[in-house]
């Protein structure tokens, strides 16, 4: 099972980590960014493979370069890779260490508040190819993830609101009463020791869920709230070289599902008033897209990597808060419906 610490100390905790591993070696993989702004703090004795900042460079090239470091570096089967940064580099950083050698052990250290949440738990690696996100990938868990607020000081309100979208989504699978919880409480003036406690109540949601299915056959797929809409929302961006904010668009993507959820699962409509007041309150913007848009945003949904059925297009949706259903399908038109009342919710 992958161990999940929930500490401020962060270098003890390596250290304590790399002396029960007794690696051969350790390399670390970062990004410019973090590598500039956080490494100096932690003051870490290991060489540093750097990569670019940005989902625009989580792909083949910066792949290949982990993978060359790794190999200049001396990695053998019984080395420690350490991931250091974002979601990007939890990502590809954990896809190189699975595949080298056919595997490397690894820990995450995720420096902004999405990676904790998400990316740098639960064993997804991958990278961005073909134009499609996370198309090449594996499961793959991390031996340990270690998430500490303390590294969230510096972070810009955009990065904040991103990876608090993928708390909001754990408060809706979980309940009705978190997501009240969470929607009343200002992550953009929050502090270190408030914020790990939510924390920490938002990544044991996941935990739950990715113990009992581990490789996404079935439960798993809660996970996927906001994701099939939001992948295609972050898909349009990148075509149009105007990349978003990954949460961002989950937090898009969660209103258009849950519109759906209301066209066919009778979800509550004040619910989704709620959410789309929230989005509008807290910065969260709308993404630029018109009718013109909509069938290049289905055909991002329909390459979606969820969808068993050729043709068809999978979502997860809700009945209510805390009540999750997987598996759903929507229509071309059903889609075009709720993309036409999301515009309207969110202009």
């Amino acid at each position: 099972m992958q161990k999940i610490l929930f500490t401020n100390e962060v270098r003890q905790a390596i250290t304590s980590l790399i002396e029960e591993m007794r690696p051969a070696s350790v390399h670390i993989v970062t990004d410019s960014n973090v590598a500039r702004a956080v490494l100096p703090l932690l003051s870490l004795p290991y060489p540093v493979i750097t990569v670019m900042p940005g989902d625009e460079h989580k792909d083949l090239s910066s792949l290949s370069l982990i993978w060359d470091g790794l190999i200049k570096g001396g990695a053998t089967r019984r080395s420690v890779v350490i991931n250091i940064g974002g979601g990007v580099v939890t990502d590809m950083g954990g896809f190189a260490a699975a595949t080298f050698k056919r595997g490397l052990r690894f820990i995450n250290v995720p420096t902004t508040l999405l990676s904790a949440v998400d990316a740098a738990v639960g064993g997804k690696t991958g990278i961005n190819f073909g134009g499609l996100k996370n198309e090449v990938g594996a499961f793959a868990p991390a031996d340990a993830v270690i998430i500490s607020t303390v590294l969230f000081s510096t972070l810009p309100s955009v990065e904040l609101l991103s990876g608090y979208a993928e708390m909001l989504k754990h408060g809706y699978l979980s309940s009705e009463e978190t997501c009240r919880r969470l929607l009343n409480y200002n992550i953009l003036d929050s502090r270190p020791d408030t914020l790990l406690p939510l924390l920490e109540e938002s990544v044991r949601v996941k935990e739950r869920i990715v113990v009992e299915d581990p490789c996404e056959k079935g439960l798993r797929r809660a996970l996927n709230l906001g994701h099939t809409a939001g992948h295609a929302f972050e898909s349009l961006a990148l075509r149009c070289h105007k990349p978003v904010p990954h949460g961002h668009a989950v937090a898009w993507g969660m209103l258009v599902e849950m519109i759906l959820s209301h066209m066919t699962e009778g979800y509550p409509s004040r619910e989704l008033h709620i959410l789309a007041g929230y989005l509008k309150d807290n910065g969260y913007g709308t993404p630029a897209f018109s009718c013109d848009d909509y069938p290049a945003l289905i055909e991002f949904m329909r390459h979606d990597k969820k969808n068993d059925t050729p043709g068809e297009i999978n979502f997860t949706l809700l009945s209510r808060p805390g009540l999750p259903l997987i598996d759903r399908t929507a229509s071309d038109a059903d889609i075009r419906t709720a993309l036409d009342i999301f515009r309207d919710m969110t202009s």
